[in-house]
């Protein structure tokens, strides 16, 4: 029995697929138009289904290594749900038309965009393996959809520590607080084992986005509300607080609504970076210690930063 790789099985199907549409091209349509049409149908149908699906998997296959588990399920979830424009034949007039078709917000069009792009980008370059014109990559006549730039919110070291204080439970406690000293993110925060972190030098080594290691700082606060965490709860080689990442969510809903702060990963992610640039901190260091891949993501974390600074220079002008 002959297996094919899913790169070969895609291939041939794309030249049985040009092979039977030429025999139709020549066949007398006098007597043979029901057969005809039907063929076509069933191998449209067929044959589309069978290329999609084939493209889905080994573009997501291809992007396994060096991604994070979230990142996958986003590029799956987002292209499963953008299939009307997801194959060969697809042009950029169909993109242009399927995301402005979609009822959601900028920033959810965007993601559409994202994925959609770095899919046809993998699709017509050399490592896709099926040699197609880089010219003909639809996403080339397809303009970024707009998102607007908003200053988001981050909190003060006062705010950070008053929803500690009104945290329930040591463990949440500890977990505000590592949160805002390190800058960490939910998936590397919620795999924290025992044996990632460096007591002498303060360090938590994690996994970032792109499956890279990398280094997360805290201090002696946090290390304080660690150990004695550390000292009420045995790990037994699972993460160190006991719980995963939707339960952690779901802590962080729940202290928001008790305080009417804002409390949520991302912003104590914006709150770590904010408080170190109004500290002085150079962006450049920012991005080392936050992990971030570049220094883009670190100034538009701190736009609120900037303008407060700006303000403090400003002077009405018929004042």
């Amino acid at each position: 029995m002959l297996f094919l790789s899913l790169d070969n099985y895609l291939k041939a199907i794309l030249a049985i697929d040009n092979s039977i549409t030429k025999i139709l091209q020549v066949v007398p349509r006098a007597g043979f138009e029901p057969a005809r049409t039907e063929v076509q149908r069933i191998l449209s149908h067929e044959s589309a289904s069978n290329l999609l699906n084939t493209l889905l998997n080994t573009f997501i296959e291809s992007r396994r290594d060096g991604l994070s588990p979230e990142t996958i399920k986003f590029y799956r979830g987002f292209l499963n749900l953008a299939k009307p424009v997801v194959g060969i034949r697809v042009t950029g007039q169909q993109v242009k038309q399927f995301l402005d078709s979609r009822q959601c917000s900028a920033g959810g069009k965007h993601a559409y965009y994202r994925a959609l792009r770095v899919f046809y980008n993998w699709l017509y370059s050399p490592r896709s393996g099926y040699r197609l014109n880089p010219q003909d990559n639809p996403m080339l006549m397809v303009e970024s959809p707009k998102v607007g730039k908003r200053i988001l919110p981050s909190l003060t070291p006062e705010q950070i520590a008053s929803l500690i204080d009104r945290s329930r439970s040591l463990r949440d406690k500890a977990i505000i607080s590592l949160f805002s000293d390190s800058g960490l993110r939910l998936s590397e925060l919620a795999c924290v084992r025992l044996e990632n972190i460096d007591w002498r030098s303060r360090l938590i080594r994690v996994i970032c986005k792109g499956n890279k290691e990398g280094l997360a700082p805290f201090g002696e606060g946090t290390e304080s509300l660690l150990r004695q965490w550390l000292s009420q709860y045995s790990p037994n080689g699972g993460n160190i607080w006991g719980i995963g990442k939707w339960e952690i969510e779901d802590m962080l809903r729940e202290l928001r609504s008790k305080t009417g702060l804002p409390c949520n990963p991302h912003t104590f992610r914006r709150s770590f970076a904010s408080i170190l640039a109004k500290r002085g901190i150079d962006s450049l260091h920012i991005m080392r210690l936050g992990r971030w891949e570049s220094i883009q993501m670190v100034e538009r974390y701190t736009r609120s930063v900037k303008f407060e600074d700006s303000l403090k220079h400003y002077k009405a002008p018929l004042s």
